[in-house]
C-alpha cells in the first residue's frame, strides 16, 4: 500500500513529469510503453505495428474532463486520429479505444453527453471503416458504461466493450454478451475493489478469466482476449480450436512494449494480435498510475528496460 500510494502522487505531481520528460533513460522507457504525445507519434507507432504484422488500438491520454468543453477536446483529439490513419492508410490495422468519462460521463447529465459524443466518434470511424470499443474503468462506472454501449451498439453493430475478469459478475456479463454477435475485450482488471464485487486473489481472477473466456469462445461473438499471461494465452488457443473458431472471429491483445516478441510470435503463427497503443499529453500519470495499480508491474517495466519483457 505504501508503494502504491507513492506510485499514485508521483503520478500527480508536474514537476516528476518535467524531471522524467527530461530524463533520457526514463524518456526510453516511456516510449516503449506510450507511442508520444501527439496524434502523429500513434500513426508511427500504429505504422511500427503493421509492418510487423500486428493490428493496434488507440488511446488518447488527455485531461481530466470536467465540462463539456474538454469532453468535446477528446472527441476532436479522436477525430483528428481518425483523420491522420487515414492519411496514413492504416484505417485497416487501427481502431479506437475510448473511455467513458472522455466522453463526458461523469459530468451533470453526463449520460446523454457521452451518448452524444461518443456516437459522433463512432459515426466517423464507421464511414472510414473502422471500429471503436469502450473501455470499462472503476465499478461504479460499469452500468453506466454498458448502458452508453448498448444505445452506441444499437446503431453501430461493431462497437466493442471491455469486461474485468476479476469482477464477480463478469461471468454473468460475458454469458449475456456471448448471446450477441458483441465485440468484447476480457482484461483481468486492475482497479482497487472490496472483496464484495471483486476477487482477490490471482487465483480467483484466473479462474473467473477462464470461465468468461468460455463463455466468450462458445458465443456468437468477436473475443478479444487481453493477456500477457503465457497460460491463459495457450488456454485461450485451445479453446479456439475445440470451439471450430477461425482465426479471424477472436484476437489476441497487448499492451505496447510488454512481451513485444510473443506479439510477434503469435502473428507469425497465423493469430490476429492488436496491441494497445496509448499516446498523449498524460502519458506520464498513465505510466506510474499503472504501475500503482499492481506495484509488482513494477518488475515488469525493470524487465523490459533491461530488454527482458
Amino acid at each position: 500500500m505504501v508503494v502504491r500510494n507513492a506510485l499514485v502522487a508521483a503520478s500527480q505531481s508536474g514537476a516528476l513529469k518535467t524531471a522524467a520528460s527530461a530524463t533520457p533513460i526514463t524518456k526510453a522507457v516511456a516510449r516503449r510503453f506510450v507511442a508520444g504525445e501527439s496524434a502523429l507519434d500513434a500513426v508511427q507507432a500504429a505504422a511500427d505495428l503493421a509492418a510487423a504484422g500486428l493490428h493496434c488500438t488507440i488511446e488518447h491520454l488527455g485531461p481530466d474532463v470536467t465540462d463539456e468543453d474538454s469532453a468535446q477536446e477528446s472527441v476532436n483529439a479522436y477525430l483528428d486520429l481518425l483523420e491522420s490513419l487515414q492519411a496514413a492508410d492504416l484505417l485497416d490495422r487501427s481502431e479506437l479505444s475510448i473511455k467513458a468519462s472522455d466522453m463526458g460521463l461523469d459530468l451533470p447529465g453526463g449520460a446523454e453527453i457521452a451518448l452524444a459524443n461518443t456516437k459522433r466518434i463512432a459515426q466517423a470511424a464507421a464511414e472510414l471503416g473502422t471500429l471503436l470499443t469502450l473501455d470499462m474503468e472503476a465499478y461504479p462506472t460499469v452500468d453506466p458504461t454498458f448502458d452508453l454501449f448498448h444505445a452506441v451498439q444499437s446503431q453501430f453493430p461493431r462497437t466493442g466493450i471491455v469486461v474485468q475478469a476479476y469482477l464477480r459478475r463478469t461471468e454473468v456479463d460475458c454469458q449475456q454478451l456471448a448471446r450477441s454477435d458483441a465485440r468484447v475485450r476480457l482484461v483481468k482488471g486492475a482497479f482497487e475493489e472490496s472483496a464484495e464485487v471483486a476477487f482477490q486473489t490471482s487465483q480467483d481472477i484466473d479462474l473467473s478469466f477462464v470461465r468468461s473466456m468460455k463463455s466468450l469462445m462458445n458465443g456468437k461473438g468477436v473475443p478479444l482476449i487481453a493477456t500477457h499471461d503465457p497460460r491463459l494465452i495457450e488456454i485461450a488457443a485451445a479453446l479456439a480450436v475445440r470451439t471450430n473458431r477461425e482465426r479471424s472471429s477472436y484476437e489476441f491483445q497487448m499492451l505496447l512494449g510488454v512481451r513485444p516478441e510473443e506479439q510477434k510470435r503469435l502473428a507469425a503463427a497465423g493469430e490476429k494480435v492488436r496491441v494497445y497503443v496509448p499516446y498523449g499529453p498524460q502519458w506520464y500519470p498513465y505510466l506510474v498510475r499503472r504501475m500503482a495499480e499492481k506495484p509488482a508491474n513494477l518488475s515488469l517495466f525493470v524487465r523490459a528496460l533491461a530488454g527482458r519483457g
